[in-house]
């Protein structure tokens, strides 16, 4: 798949990843950002992506950043869609601090990491009803009869 990229910093390197076997690509911080105490920050990736169309681009922490910085992404994932690819759209890292000191990510680290998703865009077809029996509601896979 062939996928157009812009850097913002050109002597930033492009987003690689780092074994053969990664499934994610390594998102570099384009500048230094303090994150205070118990806040929400964006950090920004130095990369414009144009994610082809039938892909979403999904975005998230490498799985040592919440140990090792004590950052988290507040909704879980961001999401970049095909069309979020404009000269102003450069993806951004949008990061909570959950410990009690600011935290600094300087430039050119690699906080974060990006993969192409497959998705499709269903057809609805409204029904007046669903089937029959309930399953149970809420987390009913849990409890065994």
């Amino acid at each position: 798949m062939k996928v157009k990229i812009k850097r913002l910093d050109k002597d930033l390197p492009l987003p690689r990843y780092e074994t053969s076997g990664s499934v994610g690509f390594d998102l570099l911080c384009r500048e230094s950002v303090m994150v205070a105490p118990q806040t929400v920050a964006l950090i920004p990736a130095n990369v414009i992506v144009k994610t082809p169309s039938g892909y979403m681009l999904m975005v998230t922490l490498r799985s040592s950043t919440p140990r090792k910085r004590g950052l988290l992404i507040p909704h879980g994932v961001g999401i970049i869609d095909p069309d979020y690819c404009g000269e102003g759209d450069e993806i951004q890292i949008q990061v909570y601090n959950f410990t009690d000191q600011p935290v600094t990510v300087e430039r050119g680290d690699r906080i974060a990491q990006g993969v192409f998703v497959r998705v499709d865009t269903p057809e609805w077809s409204e029904v007046s009803e669903m089937r029959s029996e309930p399953r149970g509601g809420f987390g009913s896979t849990d409890h065994k009869n």
